[in-house]
């Protein structure tokens, strides 16, 4: 019920990660018992209708990355992109940065205009997080954000080259269309936003509180983000 009231979006499964750290072992079945029991159902896990005749769209997943996509180590392949959500003030922008690696938001940049500095905030937010990040590969779409002289001169400074994206959107950036997919139906859908700083809060939050610390995925073995970084790099080279 604790775990329930922390993050109500979440369904069954993330009731039996809580009970296992909470030293509770405790059958995916039980946890199923117990949501249905209370109404408690996830936020992006109950299916949608469709009309008839109508076409199952793409599954979302965290681990879809992997298809296109691998790193053997942090800070060795970055995804980028751009989503929009409107307020009562007008659109919010944000641009996300991941690491392949370990799924991780690394870092990211919130504002009113869609213009070249959304990006370039993103990634000197992502390289002042991160230890070393010499080499790294910054993949994107192509859109003009991406393509700027200003980006262009902020990955020349972090000694970061970009790639442009070649194929099919969605199949090349499942990873930021998945991260993206959960904000939109976990935070910018749940209610009306009446403010910038509202919504602008709710992303932070939901980022740094939720996706990083306690969303667990399958792709890093049921480990957090976090977690997955903490095990798998040595104390002396975590990043912040």
């Amino acid at each position: 019920m604790d775990a329930h009231r922390d993050d109500p979006e979440f369904g069954y499964r993330f009731l039996v990660d809580a009970a296992r750290d909470a030293r509770q072992a405790m059958a995916e079945r039980t946890a199923w018992r117990i949501c249905s029991g209370n109404g408690w159902w996830s936020a992006f896990g109950k299916k949608k209708r469709r009309g008839k005749g109508g076409k199952v769209g793409p599954p979302v997943h965290d681990d879809l990355v992997q298809r296109d996509f691998t790193a053997d180590g942090p800070n060795r392949l970055w995804l980028a992109d751009i989503t929009e959500h409107r307020t009562a003030e007008g659109k919010l922008y944000l641009c996300a940065i991941k690491d392949v690696w370990s799924n991780r938001i690394v870092g990211y940049s919130i504002d009113s205009r869609m213009k070249s500095r959304l990006a370039v905030n993103a990634l000197h937010n992502a390289a002042a997080r991160r230890s070393d990040v010499t080499g790294c590969v910054l993949h994107t779409d192509r859109g003009s954000q991406f393509r700027s002289r200003k980006l262009v001169h902020a990955l020349n400074q972090h000694h970061m080259t970009r790639v442009d994206g070649q194929s099919r959107r969605r199949r090349r950036h499942a990873a930021m269309e998945s991260f993206f997919g959960l904000l939109q139906n976990t935070v910018l859908d749940r209610r009306n936003w009446t403010t910038r700083q509202q919504l602008r809060t709710a992303i932070v939050t939901w980022i740094e509180r939720t996706y990083h610390r306690r969303r667990r995925q399958r792709s890093l073995s049921r480990l957090t983000p976090i977690e997955y970084e903490t095990i798998m790099t040595p104390p002396a080279s975590q990043a912040a």
